[in-house]
């Protein structure tokens, strides 16, 4: 087995078979079951594409929450019948592609090309992953535009890593948390330009904080910057408020309570269903708390020591804080996750890791098990077994990602290495 996945031809064609068996089971699925394969996002999606191929607004669609970019790119799912499954081929070609770059990012940082290819499967051979993609979310295109900023990060291509910031930024807001953890990693000695910093003592000079602003730095912020602002100047330029409103604004109000992990799925619920409050609503205040941790403090003491497993960690926070936590976000974190694993506890310790995977999965089915008494039986159970539920899982992560952030502590990372040595 572990050396069938050794052969990256092999990996990639059967990554590809999976997807495509996944799709046609998805058409027969939809065409033969009351309950439908294909998600509710990607109908949503489609019919903004087909506002658009029709030169009108995305927006028109209710619930449309999106970039027009994600409409656009999946106009040719609109042209005939035959060609609806369109975005979902897309979605599960950007899954490969994600799977190549994770592939590319580990030989680069002399990993043999045949162990890189099996961390690679990890991402390219999960079913939960090919499952979402061909269900129809667009999480996929997220994935590989991350791992393209990390293969530029650590490759030291910071204006190709900061359009692609930019880019991602635009298409989905959380990758903006990124950016403090790259520009905090491009100092002059990650990028072999200058000695090792100085000694503490020395660190609050007027040259040292100039020192800060390196040309990597600067280049990195500035193509960043200047990506985003196009872009939306672009699409405000052509839809208007709507666009701004539908696709930032409406996630710092968003209220959703149905197939939510969130440990403020109840209170949500509960809020949603109560008179209006006159003090700050808790969908605006539950971004304090994930932002803090995720933008802040995991990157300040985390990011010199090793960038991607801090990455991760950002993600795995974000995601585990987020008000709105759905199976498809966990995708997010997963493209990471193989960057991870070659440093990592888990798989330094087989039993420890096997069993920090099935309490996470284990977690998840105890929520799954209320969720389904609650949306198809019809039984109230969001207090106190739901709520329950989701404090199991909340737990669960938190020890996970406390497994990621004492890892960073641990010996140097193997991208760490290759970064400094380039």
């Amino acid at each position: 087995m572990f050396r069938f996945l050794s052969d990256p031809s092999r990996v990639f064609a059967l990554a590809i078979l999976l997807r495509i068996i996944f799709l046609f089971y998805g058409q027969l699925q939809d065409a033969y079951s009351p309950v439908k394969y294909t998600d509710i996002d990607y109908y949503v999606f489609t019919d903004a594409a087909r506002f658009v191929s029709r030169g009108r607004s995305p927006y028109e669609r209710d619930t449309y929450r999106y970039t027009p970019l994600l409409a656009w790119l999946i106009v040719p799912s609109t042209w005939r019948s035959w060609s609806f499954p369109f975005g979902k081929i897309l979605f599960a070609s950007a899954d490969i592609a994600a799977g190549w770059l994770i592939k590319k990012v580990l030989c680069s940082a002399q990993m043999p090309k045949a162990s890189a290819c099996k961390y690679a499967a990890v991402w390219l051979l999960n079913p939960m992953v090919a499952t979402i993609s061909t269900r129809g979310s667009s999480e996929g295109l997220l994935g590989v535009m991350v791992m393209a900023i990390v293969w530029a990060a650590t490759g030291r291509r910071p204006v190709l890593a900061g359009i692609l910031l930019g880019l991602a930024v635009h298409f989905k807001i959380y990758p903006v948390i990124y950016a403090p953890a790259i520009l905090w990693w491009m100092d002059d000695q990650r990028l072999g330009r200058s000695p090792p910093p100085p000694k503490q003592s020395e660190s609050f000079s007027v040259l040292h904080f100039l020192a800060f602003f390196n040309p990597a730095r600067i280049a990195f912020t500035v193509a960043s910057l200047l990506t985003f602002v196009a872009l939306n100047q672009i699409m405000y330029s052509l839809y208007g408020w709507p666009f701004v409103q539908h696709t930032f604004l409406h996630h710092l109000i968003r209220i959703d309570h149905r197939h939510n992990f969130s440990i403020y799925n109840t209170l949500l619920h509960l809020h949603s269903s109560g008179p209006p409050s006159k003090n700050l609503p808790l969908e605006s205040m539950a971004f304090l708390p994930q932002l803090l941790l995720s933008a802040v403090i995991i990157p300040i003491c985390l990011a010199k020591k090793n960038l991607t497993t801090t990455m991760l960690a950002q993600t795995f926070a974000f995601v585990t804080f987020n008000k709105v936590c759905t199976s498809q976000y966990f995708l997010w974190f997963m493209v990471l996750l193989p960057l991870y694993l070659p440093d990592s506890t888990l798989l330094r310790y087989p039993r420890f890791g096997i069993g920090v995977a099935l309490s996470w999965i284990v977690s998840q089915g105890l929520w799954l098990q209320q969720a389904y008494r609650l949306e198809f039986l019809g039984f109230s159970t969001f207090v106190p077994q739901l709520w329950a539920a989701a404090t199991v899982f909340l737990v669960v992560n938190l020890f996970v990602l406390k497994t990621i952030v004492s890892d960073v502590g641990g010996k140097t990372p193997r991208l760490h290495r290759s970064a400094t040595r380039q």
